[in-house]
């Protein structure tokens, strides 16, 4: 039986994390979650072909560099105390790491330089709640583990009454690199072809940054992913509340380089593994999303 590995967490980058209950200020460093969910006994167990498909790089570092953006309840993000690593994305990636025998080391960096940072080696890995589609796909090679859509979130009441397919002249806050920019620049683009005034996207580098735009009013609402944004309605005790159905659902993916082939299919029956002794849905309930769970896993779906 193999021991359970504790991932060695860093920070790096900076980034100030804010977030009106919703995150904790940043710290220099970050801990092990406190919400990782062990796996049963049997299934600790590494397999050697798993095991046996890390790149030499890694086996020849001892631990998995993952980059994350820790701005993304209850995806990834800081615990109150400021240094400790939270969220379903960690404690599953955690859990497949085990099905390596290796540690993890978390660093924090700014989404939309993640991709960028695994394609250039400065991470092995990307884990942050990435949409899979076909630009990424270009760049990395992607290993599906999770499905989310698109969810509106306004202030409570909606008082600018905001809809969604009706946006037009409205200020929507947004975070930089996501889906959602794309959305919204085809709904503003619909707008202005009608005669109407653009949506004016409050674009911030950091999601709990825009979920505070939205308490505060800056925001007549925000677009992100649909558990991102009910976990916000939660967090902020009603403040704020979701409007219209989430739509446009995709996987998520682990961002890979290209070409680690071998990596990303051991990846895919590390996942399955996990499934299958229940894991999987075990670490997604404990967070309150398993509604986003799959069992397709595969690599560039």
């Amino acid at each position: 039986m193999a021991r359970r590995l504790t991932p060695v967490v860093t920070l790096t980058a900076g980034a100030a994390i804010m977030g009106l209950a919703l995150s904790a200020c940043g710290s220099n460093s970050l801990s092990t979650s406190a919400t990782s969910t062990s796996a049963p006994a049997a299934s600790q167990s590494v397999g050697a072909a798993i095991a046996a498909a890390l790149p030499a790089k890694i086996k020849s570092a001892g631990k998995i560099v993952v980059g994350v953006d820790t701005s993304y309840p209850p995806s990834e993000f800081l615990n109150a105390d400021g240094k400790t690593a939270n969220g379903f994305d960690i404690d599953l990636f955690n859990a497949v790491a085990q099905k390596f025998g290796v540690p993890v080391e978390w660093k924090t960096a700014n989404f939309d330089s993640i991709i960028l940072g695994v394609s250039s080696g400065k991470f092995d890995i990307g884990v942050s709640s990435f949409t899979i589609n076909p630009d990424r796909k270009k760049q990395v090679d992607m290993v599906s583990y999770y499905t989310a859509g698109t969810q509106w979130i306004v202030p409570k009441g909606n008082p600018k009454k905001v809809n969604p397919d009706n946006a037009c002249g409205l200020n929507v806050g947004v975070q930089k690199g996501t889906v959602q920019i794309d959305d919204l620049t085809a709904r503003s683009k619909k707008c202005t072809n009608a005669g109407k005034k653009p949506i004016n996207q409050i674009v911030e580098e950091l999601q709990v940054k825009v979920n505070a735009d939205v308490v505060s009013g800056k925001a007549d609402a925000m677009a992100a992913d649909s558990p991102v944004g009910l976990y916000a309605v939660k967090q902020t005790n009603g403040a704020v509340e979701p409007v219209g159905a989430s739509y446009a659902s995709a996987p998520y993916g682990y961002v890979l380089p290209k070409g680690q082939t071998a990596f990303a299919n051991a990846m895919v029956a590390a996942l399955k593994s996990l499934d299958a002794s229940g894991n999987y849905k075990k670490i997604l309930t404990t967070w309150g999303v398993q509604s986003g769970a799959i069992n397709s896993f595969a690599l560039n779906p």
